[in-house]
């Protein structure tokens, strides 16, 4: 008994020493980043408790008003407080990040787990329409659906996510056939093991491995383009504040309204640096070149 207690003692100094040394090896740009992305996250499911002003609200007697203490980034040109609408769009502008990248990564791991499963025409039918889907590009993606669905957030979707799902497709082809010829692969194959029990025992769960480091990446990615096809008129109509709409709405008032673009361009700037960082930072973990000791 003494024993095991002595043992239990002198193991919670080792894990919060181990726990210290990690917390020490994670670099201050990555707590930064985590507090960036932490604040969107909040503006994005309870935008209230961020804003200083009624989004929607129109102050006629305060338009283009410069950053000050009252409106912190300025006003627009109905008198909008920024600030406030910037906060209001992280909803949107997250939910069309996610809702893109979700689609991309859903149809590259459907599309790209049945080519570098099946092999022979199969595959090289596939890796053709991969080769055409990305010849496209996006935009042309965004013109068409908007043509047939209207300038909506569930168009914006569809078109950022189809339009990036060929890239993600390649890779998890790559990574399907770089499993495929593993040893331990092949074991099971001779042991007489069924496809299927390989398939989710071994194959697919290396190879999505890399796609929650892949999702975090394309979350920023998919912001910035949706920001500019919004930007350029093929997104979410104003008066919603989503971040690509404010940049085109306050392009006309740039000369002397400057904060309009540079505002919400460096939300969506720092917000898509900032899941940069922590992807690539997981992505280092993942792959062990972070050494915590």
């Amino acid at each position: 008994m003494t024993s095991t207690t002595t043992s239990a003692a002198e193991a919670r100094p080792l894990a919060r020493g181990r726990i210290a040394t990690v917390v020490r090896s994670i670099p201050v740009s990555v707590y930064a980043a985590t507090f960036v992305v932490a604040f969107f996250a909040v503006a994005a499911t309870a935008p209230h408790l961020l804003q200083t002003h009624d989004p929607f609200a129109l102050d006629l007697l305060s338009p283009l008003q410069a950053p000050s203490t009252s409106h912190w980034l300025g006003t627009d040109q109905s008198g909008r407080d920024l600030y406030s609408r910037i906060v209001e769009g992280a909803g949107q502008s997250l939910s069309i990040g996610i809702g893109a990248t979700a689609l991309s990564l859903a149809l590259a791991l459907i599309l790209g787990v049945t080519a570098g499963l099946s092999g022979g025409w199969v595959d090289n039918v596939l890796s053709g329409f991969f080769d055409i889907l990305f010849s496209l590009p996006t935009l042309f993606l965004a013109l068409l659906f908007v043509s047939l669905f209207g300038a909506t957030v569930t168009t914006l979707v569809i078109s950022v996510g189809i339009g990036t799902a060929p890239g993600y497709a390649r890779m998890v082809r790559a990574q399907v056939l770089s499993v495929k010829a593993t040893g331990y692969v092949e074991a099971a194959k001779a042991l007489g093991h069924i496809p299927r029990r390989i398939l989710f025992r071994h194959i697919l769960p290396n190879a999505i491995s890399p796609l929650a480091t892949i999702f975090t990446l394309g979350v920023g990615q998919a912001i910035i383009w949706a920001s500019g096809l919004s930007f350029l008129g093929l997104g979410v109509a104003p008066p919603a504040p989503e971040w690509g709409a404010l940049l085109n709405a306050g392009r006309n008032y740039v000369i002397y309204a400057w904060w309009l673009e540079i505002m919400p361009g460096l939300a969506i700037a720092i917000f898509a640096l900032s899941l940069t960082i922590i992807g690539r930072h997981v992505q280092q973990r993942l792959e062990g070149r972070i050494d915590p000791s």
